[in-house]
């Protein structure tokens, strides 16, 4: 016999009243933005660590790899796991092992312990297990929407907005923090937000029948866990819009990991003066990026999917990398990241949206585990790509490679046919798959959420 529906009380038959409950979605909205506030740390504190303690981009792109390698492979098989040990559970034990292994750099650095190796295989660690916990509260929005009484549109761009704001106000604090404190010490700050956020999903999500484990599954084995697997990939590979978004973002995945990870925190330590730079440029991107998912949210239903998309990507893509080749200064760079973080914040919410329109209850936790995985594909070659050729070539010359590649791709939704399909979403309604075992019908064109 089937439980009850996700997101429904189990003591409620599914046509009763239910007054809405809006502690879960608001839990699930602080926990994620404790969340990426310690990612931000992370983003600009590990770079940095280990520019401070290898004085080398080619290997701090080499432990950006590490880092990012380990996502991909937790997101291709994690999809079933997520579902049969459940969402909450994953979530909680994704973010302690992330605190224990990103305390462990710092602990290991002052004992006079840590070797390269030694980081690239922590930051690992925290690759493997970050992906799955960061997936099983995104696929938690549209039932935690419904349980409070919330449009799904409103609660995917509130949740992006949450994000973005995190994202602005943690990257102000490290590039403060790390320039007065170190970066170690981030790190072990950023353990800290990680820990925080196990804590409120383990209290504020118990009891809730859509973070709990799959209700009466079947019997593990191989052959019904690569049949769980085919069904999310057999629903992806049957839309030419999911897999041209998958495409697209993988690619600008990969650009920002280099970016981020190496091109931006090389040009800051050379030509900005230092962390503090880096801190404020990545805190306005985060702030715009804040402005432009809550401007979606508020009017961005009334304009053509494709065409805020496209000029979303085109907004945050090229002009960074062309700006920072140009100048040496803080001021034109800035100006551009603002504009860059605007565009950049329409983009999650579209497509989060339409994901979450068109992908089957049952099948939406496989869905999120291909879709990560495959715009995560390419995020592992991004930093390691940026230092090798900053050795090589040059930052001027490896940030206008980058900004050139970015700036094609970002053509896709203009040039391409199958992204004309992103409006039917809107009107389509969702597909469902009452035998879940057998292979899943040809889906209405959906999207995957980028990881920006």
């Amino acid at each position: 016999m089937s439980g009850p529906k996700e997101g429904i009380p189990p003591d409620r038959a599914p046509g009763e009243h239910v007054s809405p409950d809006r502690a879960p979605l608001a839990t699930v909205l602080a926990a994620n933005a404790i969340s990426v506030t310690g990612n931000s740390l992370t983003l600009i504190g590990v770079p940095w660590f280990a520019l401070d303690t290898t004085g080398s981009p080619g290997k701090a792109g080499l432990v950006a790899f590490c880092a990012a390698a380990p996502v991909v492979v937790s997101a291709i098989v994690g999809g079933p796991v997520i579902d049969r040990i459940g969402r909450r559970r994953i979530s909680v034990a994704s973010d302690l092992v992330c605190a224990l292994a990103l305390a462990a750099i710092p602990l290991l650095h002052r004992a006079g312990l840590l070797e390269f190796w030694m980081l690239c295989a922590l930051m690992a660690v925290t690759g493997l297990f970050h992906a799955p916990g960061e997936t099983a509260r995104s696929v938690l929005i549209p039932d935690l929407a419904r349980l409070a009484g919330t449009p799904l549109a409103r609660a995917a761009s509130l949740f992006d907005a949450v994000s973005r704001g995190a994202r602005m106000t943690g990257a102000a604090l490290a590039g403060v923090l790390v320039a007065v404190l170190g970066a170690d010490t981030v790190l072990l700050l950023d353990a800290g937000t990680f820990g925080l956020s196990a804590l409120l999903v383990l209290v504020g999500l118990r009891g809730l029948p859509a973070a709990a484990p799959s209700r009466d599954p079947a019997p593990f084995s191989l052959s019904a866990y690569r049949a769980e697997l085919r069904e999310g990939y057999t629903f992806v590979l049957r839309s030419r819009l999911i897999l041209g978004i998958i495409l697209l973002v993988m690619v600008t995945n990969g650009l920002s990991q280099g970016w981020s990870s190496v091109l931006l925190p090389v040009h800051a330590r050379e030509n900005l003066g230092g962390p503090a730079a880096l801190g404020l440029l990545v805190s306005v991107f985060g702030g715009c990026a804040l402005l432009g998912a809550l401007a979606y949210g508020a009017v961005g239903h009334r304009f053509p999917r494709r065409a805020v998309l496209a000029g979303g990507f085109l907004l945050c893509g090229a002009p960074p990398y062309v700006m920072a080749a140009l100048t040496d200064t803080t001021a034109p760079l800035l100006v551009v990241m603002a504009a860059g973080g605007f565009g950049a914040g329409v983009l999650n919410p579209i497509l989060t949206t339409v994901k979450y329109e068109v992908v089957p209850d049952e099948l939406r936790t496989r869905v999120a585990g291909v879709s990560t995985a495959g715009v995560l594909l390419a995020t592992p070659l991004g930093g390691l790509a940026a230092g090798q050729l900053v050795e090589g070539t040059g930052l001027t010359a490896a940030l206008l490679a980058f900004g050139g590649v970015y700036f094609l791709a970002t053509l896709a939704p203009m040039v391409f046919p199958s992204w004309r399909t992103m409006e039917a979403s809107a009107r389509a309604e969702p597909v469902s798959s009452s035998e879940p075992s057998r292979p899943v019908p040809a889906p209405a064109p959906g999207a995957s959420p980028p990881r920006r």
